[in-house]
């Protein structure tokens, strides 16, 4: 299985979202932190994305008999890179956004069910709007988009941090207008 039919599952996204930022956890602590998916399958899931290589096992350690296993993303893992997010197909693309979608349902239920959570004060946000831009203005939003949040991907998990999702879904909305369907 390939990088990209690998990760179009939306269990195998919320893995890799909860090991991302140098998180590393067991597939117990996973399961709790999915409690509606099943433990059966949070475990099938974890071993695919481990024999896949995007896992690797950061320590074991004896409880009860068992090995448990702690799990931490691959720093050089396989990536869903533009050669390969080029030569997937429409279906690979639609099915890569329905399963982006469902990790971000589950994952935003999961933060409003949690105890304690306020939208509010923790600055939830969930806006969409749209941008006229040219390709070039595109380009440029994108550069500066890069060059901001560039630096805070590289953040690492300390007193005072919180793990924030940041989904950036950037489509045209309608095809561009002829010049004879232009206004004025």
């Amino acid at each position: 299985m390939d990088a990209t039919d690998l990760l179009l599952h939306p269990v195998r996204l919320r893995v890799v979202h909860a090991l991302s930022g140098g998180r590393v956890l067991t597939t117990a602590q996973l399961c709790k932190r999915m409690p509606e998916v099943g433990k059966v399958t949070v475990y099938r899931h974890v071993a695919l994305l481990a024999e896949g290589g995007f896992l690797e096992v950061a320590e074991e350690q004896r409880v009860r008999g068992a090995v448990e296993r702690h799990y931490r993303l691959r720093q050089d893992r396989p990536v869903v890179d533009a050669e390969a997010a080029a030569a997937m197909s429409l279906d690979d693309h639609r099915r890569g956004f329905a399963a982006a979608m469902a990790v971000l349902i589950a994952e935003f239920n999961a933060y409003l069910d949690r105890d304690g959570a306020a939208p509010i004060a923790d600055a939830v946000s969930y806006r969409q709007g749209t941008l006229w831009l040219s390709p070039d203005e595109l380009a440029e939003m994108n550069h500066k988009l890069l060059a901001i949040l560039g630096p805070l991907l590289a953040n690492q998990p300390e007193p005072g941090r919180a793990p924030y999702l940041l989904s950036r879904i950037f489509f045209p909305s309608e095809q561009a207008p002829s010049d004879e369907e232009r206004p004025g």
